[in-house]
């Protein structure tokens, strides 16, 4: 994957792997930039990013319903994508996707995108709303710490996910405290850059899926619902793989769940009663979490009882 840090790069990457004429997947906002291009569109996420026979490759724009939708129109059109990722999720780095309505309620998923490069600029991050920083950067933890125990799990994921963890732990807090903070803003993406690598060499666990469940079922944000549920999942893993959890503890400078979760709280991420998930449908959701691939990954798939437990623990 080549990786390049400015906006000023884009062109020359796009040459460099043999895009003359890019079809750019960004909203609306971002059309300010000079992007070269042969069409251009604004509906993200979208359930049918039809890609024009003219273009030869594709740019997606964005945080990770754009990079989600790019690489579904680079699997269905079998072309080349090229991530400019100006959130924290990681998304960047996987060659799988889910696919959400323009309301962001999913509607399904798949693999075999073809990312060839990616382009980071600190400046696309510098106004991004505090939930969306909070919430895409826990999002990248949750990277890190599922890719030291996930079923996929390697050495060199393990390196990428410790790195990336010590880094979002140190530069979160400041960039929360600080907005326009740019040495901290970039710090933060390098972190998240490590966590998208660990994604993809070593794949997801019980965190995202119990995320997964909530947020496809009703919109949320998936940052959001990784942040709630990273703590007590790692509480879970605890008892499993102690070392491993020990170890991104110690990367994030305390507790691992009990630090994971002082970061959510300070994001703002509270409760699931905060995002309107009625109490009622936990036990159906906790069904539907057990079933999906992360926990299928996790080092014991949890059971429904168990997520359930999970579930109410942060409700």
């Amino acid at each position: 994957m080549i990786v390049r840090w400015s906006l000023t790069e884009l062109t020359p990457t796009l040459a460099e792997v043999g895009i003359e004429r890019p079809f750019v997947i960004a909203s609306e906002r971002w059309r300010k930039l000079d992007v070269p291009h042969v069409a251009w569109s604004t509906e993200v996420p979208s359930t049918d990013p039809t890609v024009p026979q003219d273009a030869d490759g594709i740019v997606a724009i964005g945080g990770g319903s754009a990079i989600d939708t790019g690489k579904y129109a680079s699997a269905e059109s079998g072309k080349p994508v090229v991530h400019v990722p100006t959130t924290y999720s990681g998304a960047e780095w996987t060659t799988f996707y889910g696919i959400r309505s323009p309301d962001r309620v999913m509607r399904g998923g798949g693999g075999g995108a073809h990312p060839v490069a990616i382009v980071y600029d600190t400046e696309l991050t510098l106004d991004l709303p505090r939930d969306t920083t909070a919430g895409t950067a826990l999002n990248a933890l949750a990277h890190c710490a599922e890719a030291l125990y996930a079923r996929g799990r390697n050495d060199e994921g393990d390196e990428q996910a410790v790195e990336g963890a010590r880094l979002i732990a140190s530069a979160l807090p400041r960039v929360l405290a600080e907005p326009s903070d740019r040495e901290a803003r970039e710090e933060l993406l390098r972190g998240a850059m490590h966590a998208g690598r660990a994604l993809g060499l070593a794949g997801l666990a019980l965190a995202h899926a119990m995320a997964q469940a909530l947020g496809g079922t009703y919109g949320i944000p998936h940052g959001a619902m990784n942040a709630l549920c990273l703590p007590p999942a790692l509480a879970f893993n605890r008892e499993l793989v102690p070392d491993e959890v020990e170890r991104f503890g110690q990367a994030i400078g305390g507790d691992a769940a009990e630090e994971s979760r002082r970061l959510a709280v300070m994001g703002g991420f509270e409760n699931l009663r905060r995002f309107g998930v009625p109490e009622a449908d936990l036990p159906a959701l906790a069904a539907s979490a057990a079933q999906r691939g992360g926990n299928l990954a996790n080092p014991r798939p949890a059971s429904p009882e168990e997520i359930l437990a999970m579930f109410r623990s942060i409700y």
